[in-house]
């Protein structure tokens, strides 16, 4: 079911809006980290960054500051948390990170730990709407054919980006971009035992 995926980045706590605010359409590899936004980062509790909400699950909330180091190309602090969260969520965000270092052969060995996650089934209907506007991407017509999320592939597709045509470097990056939109939003709400988002309702899957 293909539909239009939206992020609003005032539904968090005012604490981290600076942070979701900024560009989201990361590099593919690891980036430059901005160094405008480390004190922020640095900065930031646990508390500050669920906007004073009861945290349910503080693996949840770890994975969400996981996440924000990510977004902002800060690798090494984004693995140091990610690799000390032992959860299917917690490999999702070490994966990425090693597919960003590029790491493709360890990313896939921490999407092997991952198995099947929440956010797959509308990840793999935003790929396939971001897909038809991209028609010259070689990469689309993978995402127009798959049936399911395949995060292998994925790797490979980002691999290739890398190193070939910039309309795939294009599509990769948006849809790498609402995979971390899908994550963090999965993430935030399960730390503060909130309804799963509308995204996953749709899909019928919330954990």
């Amino acid at each position: 079911m293909a539909f239009s995926h939206r992020f609003d980045p005032t539904a968090y706590s005012s604490k981290c809006l600076r942070l979701l605010d900024a560009d989201r359409l990361c590099e593919l590899g690891p980036g430059i980290p901005r160094a405008e936004l480390r004190a922020d980062l640095q900065d930031l509790a646990l508390d500050d960054l669920m906007g004073g909400q009861p945290i349910v699950d503080c693996s949840m909330a770890s994975a969400c500051l996981a996440g924000l180091w990510l977004l902002h190309n800060f690798l090494d602090q984004s693995h140091q948390i990610s690799q000390s969260i032992h959860t299917a969520t917690g490999s999702y965000w070490h994966g990425i990170m090693h597919r960003r270092e590029p790491d493709f052969s360890n990313a896939k060995y921490w999407f092997q730990r991952v198995g099947e996650h929440a956010i797959f089934d509308p990840l793999h209907d935003a790929a396939s709407e971001l897909a038809e506007q991209f028609p010259e991407s070689e990469a689309a017509r993978v995402f127009r054919t798959q049936t399911k999320w395949d995060p292998f592939a994925f790797i490979d597709l980002c691999q290739a980006a890398m190193r070939g045509r910039t309309d795939d470097l294009s599509l990769c990056r948006e849809i790498a971009r609402v995979e971390w939109e899908l994550l963090f939003d999965f993430c935030y709400r399960k730390a503060t035992g909130q309804e799963p988002g509308p995204d996953i309702m749709r899909n019928g899957e919330v954990d």
